[in-house]
């Protein structure tokens, strides 16, 4: 955890923003690259541009930090090199990353760039965080969807820095686990290419548009943050306009200094039926819920915006800079400036013997504080003037500008030297034997009504939740082929039930296990039991595959979200499976759509939402912690055996299936028959992201 004071870190899709945020007060921004970011649609820096950015944050004392925070595939391997050099090049003061590829590539090839965990990474409890840690993060960006006294514990205990975002857009998926935009318009959110289709009316039993969430701000509530040890301040908004990072640093900085906030115009400049706080307050409910209305977007009149360009218009000086003068008769004039840390001498004219009025500190103060439109402004002046000289103002300014030149060169230079070394990193190698001629069947199951004697006589492995498990009579009879899931997503402390509970149930001979979460896996496999990473971890490439390999997994289903020659491609560095059936999950949200004003109530845990297309969605509820929105179609790929040759097993997903219909699928996938009704391949089939 961090002791310095919590910095403010702004959002700069373009150069406008990125000099509206410094100017108006950011401690730090954040940028994407023209590759490799997760928003891909933001105008971006090049590597020109870059560096450039970069110098310019250094010259004023921001920091600034990279995202490159998307999954990649192989064949992006030497994209990352590119990136990463530029990166270096650069001097950025540290990367975020999604793709524990990413991380395992930089880790290796660049010794000393601090890494961040991006938001992208799921860290929603202590474990995952910890995870991060352990992997090499400094810092951790904790999900959205956090409450306060979930970020209290998470800092407390993780050992690393904290980030929390404080203002912008709430995503209704908690980020890393969004795959609707990828699955209905081949546009991926975990690839930087997020279409926003949950701002389109969803039609539920509550509301029209009922994946749209209100936009968040707790700018009001960054004293109580710092308490807790939050080390960064995020503001969201790559695609947001300057006025919007002006209004939105502007308001932070007022809110640190103990300046009344405008909330009114701050909501003007952009919001979606105004803001929420509920997530941070533990109370996620129907009031979240918003669009951007007319009203929204005629809010922000010329006049508003004007007044908030005119805050960055000008240069912030915010630099202090201590002079010292010295003049002696028959020598030059002597400019010696300090930033702290960083000194430039220079000499100038040689003074003269006054004729009239001689130069005194006075006369020196007001030349040499003529700092207008750069970033410095005197703090502390020392002169040292032999009496009678005269040195023109002249001069004086002269001497004040190319010092302040100087200093700027040399602020300009990265804060310390770092070398890439892509030759440190070695392809993970492949693991001993082949895949089988045809994969074997898995089957997930939800509840153990489903379960029956034919799917454990015709699949390698079940897997239930494992509450539903555990509820099971005789489980431990069956530990062969029947194993536990955890859920990917476990807030609060329902990460530490599970691991008990499971720990439990290894005492009482279970030998499998589901994680579908960073943090879950190495605890999990510290209990001894064989750990089976699902497609939630988001595995997209060879160097991800075998970093869970090392971590704990025993084998993987990859991400779905690969095209079939894709997943092929991966080195399959552990044994290797896809998802081959199912009304696959397409949103993860611990804010319900189904949910009304009196909360739950006596809510069935199912119902559906329906698009403006007239396609409806099943959404269903685990354990009343979280919802899953489920894809319209259901995957299948049974009657297409030759996809699956290479890989080691096939999982079928059920959802809401009975026994029957479960037993039924399995069946008619084992024979290779079509299915009956209408299916979808999913991305399989449709060529690379």
């Amino acid at each position: 955890m961090s002791q310095k004071s919590p910095e403010i870190l702004a959002p700069a899709g373009s150069r406008e923003a990125l000099e509206a945020a410094v100017r108006c007060g950011a401690d730090a921004v954040y940028l994407g690259g023209k590759d490799l970011s997760a928003r891909q649609n933001a105008r971006n820096f090049d590597a020109g541009e870059l560096k450039e950015a970069a110098a310019y944050c250094r010259q004023r004392g921001v920091r600034l930090y990279l995202t490159l925070n998307t999954l990649l595939t192989d064949s992006q391997l030497p994209a990352l090199e590119t990136a990463a050099r530029t990166a270096m090049e650069a001097g950025v003061d540290a990367v975020l990353v999604q793709d524990l590829g990413v991380l395992a590539w930089l880790r290796a090839c660049c010794p000393g760039l601090p890494l961040h965990a991006s938001t992208q990474m799921v860290i929603h409890n202590l474990p995952s965080a910890r995870a991060a840690a352990a992997l090499g993060c400094s810092r951790v960006v904790l999900a959205r969807e956090c409450s306060r006294e979930e970020i209290a514990a998470i800092t407390a205990g993780c050992g690393v820095e904290t980030e929390v975002f404080v203002h912008g857009a709430l995503c209704m998926s908690v980020s890393g686990q969004c795959y609707l935009s990828s699955i209905i318009g081949r546009r991926s959110g975990n690839r930087g290419l997020c279409a926003q289709p949950c701002r389109l009316p969803f039609a539920g039993p509550r509301r029209e548009y009922s994946l749209s969430l209100r936009d968040l701000t707790l700018v009001d509530r960054l004293e109580e943050l710092a308490g807790l040890g939050v080390a960064s301040f995020k503001i969201e908004g790559r695609m947001k306009r300057p006025e919007y990072v002006a209004a939105a640093v502007t308001a932070c900085r007022r809110a640190l200094e103990g300046q009344p906030v405008d909330f009114d115009k701050l909501a003007a400049v952009f919001s979606r039926s105004g803001f929420t706080q509920s997530y941070y307050l533990g109370q996620p409910g129907r009031e979240m819920f918003g669009i951007r209305q007319k009203e929204d977007v005629t809010a922000a009149t010329g006049k508003l915006l004007g007044e908030f360009e005119a805050l960055y218009r000008a240069e912030a000086p915010r630099v202090p800079v201590d002079m010292t003068l010295r003049m002696e008769p028959g020598a030059p004039a002597a400019l010696t400036l300090e930033d702290g840390t960083r000194r430039v001498e220079l000499t100038g004219e040689t003074p003269q013997a006054a004729l009239h009025k001689p130069t005194d500190e006075e006369l020196a103060r007001r030349a040499l504080a003529k700092t207008g439109g750069t970033p410095y402004f005197l703090r502390e002046l020392h002169c040292a003037i032999a009496p009678g000289l005269m040195l023109p103002v002249s001069a004086l300014n002269a001497l004040r500008a190319s010092g302040l030149e100087q200093l700027d060169a040399l602020r300009a230079q990265p804060r310390r030297q770092l070398a890439l070394d892509a030759g440190a990193w070695r392809a993970p190698a492949p693991c001993a034997g082949n895949a089988p001629a045809a994969p074997a069947l898995r089957a997930r199951l939800q509840t153990a009504a489903q379960l029956s004697p034919a799917l454990l006589e015709h699949c390698q492995l079940v897997s239930l939740p494992w509450w539903e498990l555990a509820g099971l009579p005789g489980w431990e009879e069956q530990t062969d082929r029947l194993g536990a899931e955890v859920p990917n997503i476990l807030f609060g402390k329902a990460a530490d039930q599970a691991l008990q509970q499971l720990e439990d149930m290894a005492a009482r001979g279970l030998q499998h296990v589901w994680a579908g979460n960073l943090g879950m896996v190495a605890p999990l496999a510290r209990l001894g039991l064989t750990v089976h990473g699902t497609h939630t971890l988001n595995v997209t490439n060879s160097a991800a595959a075998a970093e869970y390999a090392r971590l704990g997994l025993d084998d993987l289903e990859l991400s779905f979200e690969l095209g079939l020659e894709q997943a092929k491609g991966i080195r399959r560095v552990l044994p290797l499976g896809l998802a081959a059936y199912g009304w696959l999950p397409l949103m993860y949200t611990r804010s319900c759509p189904l949910r009304g004003e009196g909360g739950c109530g006596d809510c069935p845990g199912r119902g559906t939402l329906t698009d403006r297309l007239g396609n409806r969605f099943e959404v269903d509820c685990v354990r009343r912690q979280h919802s899953r929105l489920l894809n319209t179609l259901p995957l299948y790929l049974g009657d297409h055996p030759g996809d699956l040759r290479g890989f080691d097993w096939a999982t079928m997903y059920f959802t809401h299936e009975t026994a029957g219909q479960c037993g039924a699928a399995v069946e008619l996938f084992r024979r290779g028959e079509a299915y009956p009704g209408k299916r979808t391949h999913g991305l399989y089939g449709r060529g690379p992201l």
